[in-house]
Order: C-alpha cells, then structure tokens, then sequence
C-alpha cells in the first residue's frame, strides 16, 4: 500500500442507507427498528447534488481536490425498486459506489447490471463458514450469499467478503479466508461487532482485549494468493499498516472515519458520524450538510484531540487511528457514561 502524497486527492465518503428494510434478521445486527419515512429518489437525487456543491466549494476554498466515494446499503438495498437508478445517478456524478449487500438477493441479472453500471465494488456479508454464518444470520442463508458471490464473481466485479467478528466466528476467519479465496472473492474484511440494536444481546460475546490482538496479528501473518484483507477498524489498520506517527498532532488525519473522511445518511435523512454511532447530527431534509460537516458540536470533538482521555488521547498514533469511536462510545453506555470520545475498550496497541 502506497503512502498518500500529498497532491492525491483526499477521500470523502458517504454512506447512504436507502431502505432499513431487510430479508433477515441477523442476531448481530446494530439496527433495532425500521423506519417507513424512506428518502425519494428525487430527494436522494437533491443529496447527491449538495455533496457535490459542498465537495466543490471546499475545493476552491482550500484548493484541495476530492475524491468522492459512496456505499449504497441499508437493511438490504436490492430491496429498493430504484437501486439501479441510484446507482446510475452517483456514477453520472463520477462517485465511486460501492454496493453493501447480505447476497441472497444477487442474481446473475442483478450481478450484470451492477457490473454494466460501473460499480466497483460489492461487499457481501459472511460471518463463517456455513453452519456459523447460518447460525448468526439464519438457515439456509450462507448458501444464498454464496450464490450471490458468484454471480459477482462471474460478472467481472470486486467482490468483499465481510465478517462481523465476535467470540462467536472468530475461529472462522482463516478457514473463510481459504474458501472464498477458492470461489474468487478477492477481498476478506472484517469489522468488530458493535453491541447496539439487537447486537446488544451479544454484548459478552465481544472480544476482549487479548482475544482481538492475538485475532489480528493471527490476520497479519497470513498470505493467500489472490486475497487481500482490508478493514475499516483503526486499530487493526495500525497493526496491519503502520503509520508515521506525531505524538504532539492535535489534528485527525486518518483512521476512525467518523466525523473526519465521511458521514452517514439514514433512509429517512438523518446524519450520523457513523452508522454504528447512532448519535444524530441534523437531518439533510432540513440541514444543510455542509453546515452540519463545519459546525457540528459532536463532531468538533470527534476532530479534536484534547476532547480525548485515557489511553487514546494520550496515544501516540491518535492522529491516524481514535480507537473505534462506536465501540468506545458503547463501552461507555454500558459503564453508564455517555463519552464518543473513551477509550476503545478493545485497543491492544
């Protein structure tokens, strides 16, 4: 992985949850209700627009170019009628779009269509092999999801087999890692389980400390050919890809994305840091995003380092990681507290 120079264009993302609807009911899942207030494709239209003006305006402002990016997901997107619409749209706008599916619903039309479109990348959600990833998302379900991986696979797409890991498929991330290598997947991530919605009643089952870190560098050591392993969480980007670190940076530059590289749109317009840190920061049918991203409170403090305690202020790689700001803000709930910025309870580093 090269290092970002410093004339390449800075990422922004957006993570836009179309439908809370869903064919399962995983056990581990953050969402706890759904919602029928669903943005209109006009009114997503109306937000692909603002992020672009926004994009824009902070280009000629600060005379830094982006690179914008979005993740179209839900509950299960293909079970909006307009997905491919939306899809159209994001590509006209030169985003790059990702699609974040459960697979069940991914047939080869569907597979064709994501590929003639120009998506790069889908992720499909695997927790196991079959009988784990059944258990956690419900019978019958890894075999549909594989189906719906090959179909991707023979599409021509990059696809991401994604695990959200806990005690309870922890032991199935090597053994996954070898099968869907074997199918074509080019790409295993993972992200630790954040115990919120009806995850909350797999709080025990989340990985301490010690468990996460001999997890880890268990991933680091291993070399599949055709395989990459990629993650979104800070603290395994730091054992996995070191950075240059600056004790004294008092400013967020990489790591967490919350509040620094990218926001989330709810299917009824509301804005979260991150769709595991359901705090609310406005609402796009009333609130002008880029008034949100510049003047929020909460995610002022997400960006600023003094606002941080314990380990993960005083940390040396602060700047480039903050530990999980979801995990650490649940860890705090459960302790009684109400802190996005504590300790990320599962930090080893």
């Amino acid at each position: 992985m090269r290092p970002m120079a410093l004339t390449d264009p800075l990422n922004f993302f957006a993570q836009l949850h179309l439908t809370a609807r869903c064919n399962l009911r995983c056990r581990h899942c953050y969402q706890a209700e759904q919602s029928g207030n669903e943005l209109t494709t006009g009114e997503i239209s109306d937000l692909l627009s603002e992020i672009r003006e926004a994009l824009q305006a902070w280009e000629e402002s600060y005379g830094i170019a982006f690179s914008p990016a979005v993740s179209l997901t839900g509950g299960e997107p293909l079970l909006r009628d307009d997905l491919f619409e939306v899809v159209r749209a994001f590509r006209q706008a030169e985003f790059a779009v990702a699609v974040l599916s459960n697979g069940t619903l991914i047939g080869e039309d569907e597979a064709r269509r994501f590929a003639d479109l120009g998506v790069r990348a889908v992720q499909v959600s695997l927790e196991g092999l079959e009988t784990v990833h059944d258990a956690i998302r419900g019978p019958g379900t890894f075999r549909a999801a594989l189906l719906g991986i090959d179909h991707l696979v023979a599409a021509g797409l990059t696809v991401t087999a994604n695990m959200t890991l806990s005690r309870l498929n922890a032991s199935e991330v090597l053994p996954l890692a070898c099968f869907v290598a074997t199918r074509g997947v080019q790409r295993l991530g993972f992200a630790r389980i954040v115990p919120a919605g009806r995850g909350c009643d797999l709080r025990e089952a989340a990985l301490s400390a010690a468990e996460t870190q001999r997890l880890y560098h268990e991933i680091a050591a291993v070399r599949i050919t055709g395989l990459e392993f990629v993650t979104g969480d800070p603290v395994a980007s730091c054992l996995l890809w070191p950075p240059a670190v600056d004790p004294g940076l008092s400013v967020a530059a990489g790591g967490c994305a919350a509040g620094v590289a990218g926001i989330t749109i709810l299917e009824d317009g509301t804005l979260l840091p991150c769709r595991r840190l359901p705090v609310p920061i406005g609402n796009i049918r009333n609130d002008s995003l880029r008034e949100v991203w510049a003047t929020s409170p909460i995610l002022a403090r997400l960006r600023c380092r003094a606002e941080y305690r314990g380990r993960c202020g005083a940390c040396a790689r602060w700047a480039a990681c903050r530990g999980c700001r979801a995990i650490a803000w649940e860890d705090s709930r459960a302790r009684g507290g109400d802190d996005i910025c504590a300790d990320d309870p599962q930090c080893f580093l």
